[in-house]
């Protein structure tokens, strides 16, 4: 089994911090065995665990929403079916870095 990293991206601006946002890997990590049947199920998921005002990047984007990271991640190929009509992330799309 693979170990959970967990990512972070703290934004300063000047001296202050700004914004604290998560990494999308964590979400697909969330995401693994679990089976989820629609989009706002997954968005609800994530708001569930990280937080409504919780922002999300990834290596190519950044301040993204719940709801946002959902359909990028699902533009780039993300996810896969899952038992019935449901779907999860697809382990093998999940770049390691």
């Amino acid at each position: 089994r693979r170990k959970v990293r967990s990512f972070r991206l703290y934004v300063v601006s000047g001296h202050q911090l700004s914004k604290i946002m998560t990494h999308g890997h964590e979400v697909l990590e969330m995401m693994f065995g679990n089976s989820y049947s629609s989009r706002e199920e997954l968005v609800n998921a994530i708001i569930n665990k990280f937080g409504a005002d919780e922002r999300f990047y990834t290596c190519s984007a950044e301040n993204m929403t719940a709801a946002e990271l959902v359909a990028f991640l699902e533009a780039k190929g993300k996810f896969m079916p899952a038992g019935g009509d449901g779907f999860t992330a697809d382990r093998s799309k999940m770049c390691n870095h």
